[in-house]
């Protein structure tokens, strides 16, 4: 999974913010990861979080360790930890979230069930993260566009 958004095409060449698929394995294992201490990551280390696979409970606890390693390498203290969801709503292709919706109908779009299940669960991701309050915004219009969903 090294596929980038067109959304995220500002950044990916450099990797200086966190790609999607990044944050998506963060949430995964349970990590908190800041954009400073990304940053004092090397190029080869961020690569590498790009690379890593997180989907098997065993990858998951290896992402897990590997990056709270590098944290602790850098920053001489832990990364924070997040609740692991047990059934997040990205791999949930039935229900689109109440607060998708809205935030969708927002910019005056409609996402209907088959909307939801024709995406995959790493563009659901990228929808929910990008629809939530406090974070920058700006991208999710773009990435609805991107998702043929306008």
């Amino acid at each position: 999974m090294t596929d980038f958004f067109q959304f995220e095409a500002d950044f990916v060449d450099s990797l200086r913010c966190i790609p999607m698929q990044v944050r998506c394995k963060l949430d995964t294992c349970g990590i908190k990861l800041k954009l400073p201490d990304w940053n004092q990551m090397t190029t080869d280390e961020r690569q590498a979080l790009v690379e890593l696979p997180c989907t098997t409970e065993t990858e998951i606890q290896s992402y897990h360790d590997h990056i709270q390693q590098l944290i602790i390498e850098r920053t001489n203290i832990p990364a924070k930890k997040l609740p692991i969801e047990p059934h997040p709503a990205w791999l949930d292709s039935g229900i689109v979230p109440i607060s998708l919706q809205e935030k969708a109908q927002e910019i005056g779009v409609t996402l209907t069930q088959q909307n939801w299940a024709a995406l995959t669960p790493l563009q659901r991701f990228a929808l929910i993260k990008l629809s939530q309050p406090g974070h920058e915004n700006k991208n999710f219009k773009r990435a609805i566009a991107e998702f043929d969903l306008l």
